[in-house]
């Protein structure tokens, strides 16, 4: 039987085609919100980074009453690096909201959502967003969208297609893009008529599937998960089953049902409801939680495998321990331990014979907010070069491969194709729209790494870069890495403008006057190959003879300052990225230059 008075609903589209704008129009219209209680905008981005960043980066549980039905509306990522989050919620839901901007058309994280959704046969509710835009093309978007859904086998739910026309900043969805309409009340009734309410047998034994984990420091560790069949109340016992066949036995302490913004505490929760339940110390995503005496597990969640690997391990610097809290090995351990709990895309494992440990994830970003999170936290650490994850395929190498999109000006597609071929990208697809020309390159994970700094620089700012992750092809030959060399501090102590002046000439600086530098640290990228002593502390020499001419007014370039994810993708194979609470620092493995220099010649005779 269905339940009639719930839906389960995934908000899913590509970043920034308005999912999270399109929940706070929901809620300011929903009408059971005080003003002071919905401030501001993406409302449901409630962390530091989320804001910072205006990304969406962990899915979120709300729910909205209409016409006497319950909506739980799952807000979801868009980006790739995130796919994670969308692949273990969408067990959750019994439909999904395929948002589309009107000028962009699908794009690589729409095809990789969509196929997520009709893999777990979910009915799709097309929202064509953002049709107030100047250069909309609703119609044109709508027939790529369905164009879409045909390509992807979806012939099942192409003989209905539901489909809305909407625009979040203005506040209204309508069936005619050329109506204006006066509310989202359309978008509404669409979801009540064309997605249906969750299957379930009430009267069979308790199954749900823990999707998602929360915490609380009074409660400690929430299980998020939906419940497909029976009932689960406070205080019930119930059978935990896990991984590799294993049962636990644990009591429910208290049970949660989502509500507006927040959870509120039932005696009991039944089959097709998304409950919160309190008092299970060791469930971890995947589990089921099931009836004590039936003991009967769902199918775990299946996530795809990481692309992208990097090495953490403790900051070996002669500045490590001023600012970080967490400084251990064991620090680092206990921490990536409990990230593995929750993010489920995520994988660490040791590396024989050092303290290091190698931590794998869906992409560069990924795993940047993770140690972001961690840098906040307290934590000091050292970053290895972002690697590729390659597979033996019977005997044959295999690397993942990316299809990535570009929208650039026509004017600045030259040097995009010069980049991206450089990289080995192989261009599939080529369309333009209005001002912009939107190319579709399949290029290896490995020429990504660093390749969307270059296009901003070399398309003055205007390319817009997205990608998700393809398939798994035989390993392609080099790929070009970074074309200078860089300037490491040969010296420690505090780098000073007379320094500074004579290097800026031949090379762009990382550091300014007052910062500390020490040896070994990179202070700068040489314009020319090849690295480059330097001392950044070098001090004028007085006298007590003014010489007439020797004194000149000393005018410094601004440092370039590296973000987090720019830093990891600048870095080579022989160079780290050194996090701490404060700093973003690059240095040499090898911090000493004549250790250096011995163990490149030790490489060369052993090459020979």
């Amino acid at each position: 039987m269905r339940r009639d008075d719930i839906r389960n609903i995934a908000i899913i589209a590509h970043v920034d085609h308005g999912k999270t704008t399109l929940v706070d129009c929901l809620l300011r219209q929903s009408g059971e919100f005080r003003a002071s209680q919905l401030v501001g905008d993406c409302i449901l981005d409630s962390s530091d980074l989320e804001r910072e960043r205006g990304i969406t980066i962990l899915a979120k549980n709300i729910a909205l009453h209409h016409k006497g039905v319950k909506i739980n509306l799952i807000d979801t990522p868009g980006h790739a690096d995130f796919g994670g989050e969308v692949e273990r919620v969408l067990r959750m839901a019994d439909g999904a909201l395929v948002l589309v901007d009107a000028v962009e058309g699908p794009m690589p994280q729409t095809r990789f959502v969509l196929t997520k959704a009709l893999e777990c046969r979910l009915q799709p509710v097309v929202v064509v967003n953002k049709i107030d835009r100047p250069e909309a093309r609703p119609h044109e978007v709508l027939n790529e969208t369905f164009e879409l859904m045909l390509d992807l086998g979806a012939e099942d739910v192409l003989g209905d297609f539901p489909h809305i026309f909407a625009t979040s900043k203005d506040g209204y969805a309508t069936l005619d893009p050329q109506q204006r309409g006066d509310s989202m009340q359309p978008l509404l009734d669409m979801m009540l008529q064309d997605i249906p309410g969750p299957e379930v047998d009430p009267d069979a034994p308790l199954q749900m599937l823990v999707t998602t984990l929360d915490w609380s420091d009074y409660v400690g560790r929430i299980a998020v998960g939906r419940i497909y069949s029976g009932t689960v109340s406070r205080g019930q016992r119930i059978a935990l089953m896990q991984a590799g066949n294993q049962v636990q036995t644990a009591k429910v302490a208290e049970v949660h049902l989502f509500d507006k913004l927040g959870r509120l505490q039932v005696d009991e929760a039944t089959a097709g409801d998304i409950a919160a339940l309190v008092g299970l110390e060791d469930v971890t995503i995947g589990d089921t939680v099931s009836d004590l005496s039936v003991r009967r597990a769902l199918p775990r969640v299946e996530i795809d495998e990481p692309t992208i690997q990097m090495v953490f391990s403790i900051n070996s610097s002669p500045l490590a321990g001023r600012e970080g809290k967490y400084v251990t090995t064991r620090n680092l351990m206990d921490r990536l331990d409990k990230e593995l709990e929750r993010n489920v895309a995520m994988r660490v494992e040791p590396l024989e014979g050092t303290d290091s440990l190698r931590v794998s994830g869906r992409g560069v970003l990924h795993l940047a907010v993770l140690i972001e999170t961690m840098r906040r936290e307290g934590f000091e650490m050292s970053i290895g070069k972002p690697q590729v994850i390659v597979h033996n395929n019977n005997g044959v190498l295999e690397e993942p491969f990316e299809s990535l999109v570009v929208e650039v000006p026509p004017d600045k597609l030259g040097a995009v194709m010069e980049l991206v071929g450089s990289r080995r990208g192989q261009l599939v697809e080529m369309t333009s729209h209005d001002e912009y020309t939107y190319v579709v390159f399949s290029i290896p994970a490995r020429g990504l790494i660093g390749l969307r700094t270059r296009l901003l620089n070399a398309t003055q700012g205007t390319a817009i870069v997205h990608h998700r992750f393809e398939c798994y092809r035989a390993v392609e030959g080099d790929v070009p890495g970074r074309p200078n060399g860089v300037l490491v501090s040969m010296c420690a102590g505090r780098a000073v403008a007379f320094g500074l002046d004579g290097l800026q000439e031949r090379a762009e600086m990382f550091v300014g006057p007052g910062d500390v530098v020490y040896e070994g640290m990179v202070v700068g990228e040489n314009s020319r190959t090849g690295d480059m002593p330097v001392n950044p502390t070098k001090e004028k020499k007085l006298t007590n003879i003014r010489a007439a001419g020797s004194d000149r007014k000393i005018l410094l370039k601004p440092p370039r300052v590296l973000s987090l994810e720019v830093a990891l993708e600048y870095i080579e194979e022989d160079e780290l990225v050194e996090v701490t609470p404060t700093q973003i620092r690059l240095r040499k493995v090898i911090l000493k230059a004549t250790d250096r220099r011995r163990a490149a010649r030790q490489k060369a005779t052993a090459s020979a």
